[in-house]
Formats: C-alpha cells, structure tokens, sequence
C-alpha cells in the first residue's frame, strides 16, 4: 500500500477472518475500512459460514471463486442470501483456465442478464477474466486477457448501463488489461460508468513496485510481470480521467457501494 502510494484499502478474505482483521486493523489505525468475506460454496455450510461472517463485522461476500456457474444453484443461494443481509457480493467471472489444471470459474458471463434481473436487491460486483474481456462486443471466451481494439456494444458495457445493481470492480491483471488495450474507449467507457466503477488492487507484489511474486504465478499476465498492477492502474486513470472522476472511481464509488464508513 505504501510503495503503490494507497491510503486506505479494504480486505478480501476467508471468512473465519474476523479475528485476523481486528488486528490488522488495531494494527494500522485508520488504514483498513472493511472486509469481504470468501468461502467455498459449494459446501452445504457455505451460507451460514458467510451469515456468522457478517455478524462478525464483514461487510460483503467475496470474491466469491469456485468451480460453478454463474446462474448455477450454488450462486443463486448466495445472491439470494445476499439481498436479505443487504451485503454487496463480487464474483470472480472467469471461462479460461490460466493453467493446464486451474479449471474455471463462474461461467456464463454472457447470459449473466438473467441473474440480474431474477435478483433486483442485490448489489453485483463484476470482477475478473470473463467480465473485463466481455467489454467488447468480439469476444468469444477465446483468451484470458485478449489485446487491440474493443468492439462497442460489449455485454459488460450493456449490463452497467441497463442495471442500476451491477457495478465494476477494476482489479487485477483482467481490469487493467480491459482499461490499456483501446485507450479512446476507455476514456468513454470510463465517463459513461464513473459512477459505477470501483478501483482495486487484486495484486501479489509486496511492495508497490513489482516486487516478489508480482504475476508470475499467471503466464497470460506477463506484460504486467514485474509490475504493481495497482501502480499501473492507478497511473492509467490518472493519466485518462479527471481529478473529480478519479476521486470517484478510487474512494466515493466504494464508500458508497460497500457503505465503507471512514
């Protein structure tokens, strides 16, 4: 957080967490303002392992990442329990495997409208391969991050601006890959959903600048290899939005979303 020049963050973890994020948050004062919490759902237990979780000061589900699709019954479950706790959920979207026997994860972006509309209470947050790739209009599930220019009228795009309970986490190698690869309809893209974008980090360096692991556990992310995937998106907003906007897509669209309190 410090070397990628991040004031506050929120955490996404387990949810037998809670104990763990009090001390991180007694820790560093101020820092941390919240936690989603993840489990496996395809587990019989899954929902009442994130019900404890919210009583125990979570605020949200996620990521959520399992081998299921995404209007499957594991997730409607989910979905569905998180409109009664009023919690928001961010499903990780993925139908390509980065590796031989990683497998894949909430398919069916594509059909995803459905889910939408079966659960107007719940607050989405759009997250990974599948979500940022399905910005553009060509895709056909063929890479993980696929490159050159976007073809306008992308699912992604469509479900931001048709439903008021969806909203765009731009984390990781996929979020960045989406906003780099066509920079005159990132700019658009970006003023027509400011006020449904989240910025993010999802990112394994440990020091800001690239340091560590960084992407090399994900082949299809080497162009970041080496590289703070926050530092770079962050740099990429900064250099394409306003400072009004950015303010907006780095703090006011969390606060609001997550109902951070800080």
């Amino acid at each position: 957080m410090d070397g990628c020049g991040l004031s506050n963050a929120m955490v996404l973890a387990r949810e037998s967490s809670a104990a763990a994020m009090a001390d991180l948050r007694a820790k560093y004062p101020g820092r941390f303002l919240g936690w989603f919490a993840g489990t496996d759902i395809t587990k019989p237990e899954a929902a009442d392992l994130l019900s404890a979780a919210t009583k125990q000061g979570a605020i949200g589900f996620g990521e959520l990442k399992s081998h299921v699709e995404a209007n499957g019954p594991e997730l409607r479950r989910m979905y569905a329990l998180a409109a009664d706790l009023d919690v928001p959920i961010l499903i990780h979207f993925q139908e390509v495997p980065h590796t031989p026997t990683e497998g894949v994860f909430s398919t069916g972006f594509k059909n995803y409208e459905a889910v939408l509309k079966a659960f107007p209470k719940t607050r989405f947050i759009g997250h990974a391969d599948a979500f940022w790739a399905n910005v553009s209009a060509d895709y056909a599930n063929q890479d993980a991050y696929p490159t050159g220019k976007i073809k306008r009228g992308g699912i992604t795009d469509k479900l931001l601006s048709d439903y008021a309970n969806l909203y765009g986490d731009l984390a990781a190698n996929s979020g960045n890959n989406a906003l780099s690869r066509d920079p005159e309809f990132t700019k658009d893209f970006l003023k027509r959903h400011q006020d449904k974008l989240i910025f993010g980090s999802d990112c394994a360096c440990n020091d800001g600048k690239g340091g560590g692991i960084s992407q090399q556990g994900n082949p299809g992310a080497s162009r970041l290899a080496g590289k703070c995937v926050a530092r770079e998106t962050l740099t990429l907003l900064k250099s394409t939005v306003s400072p009004a906007m950015f303010r907006k897509l780095t703090w006011e669209n969390a606060h609001k979303t997550y109902r951070l309190k800080a």
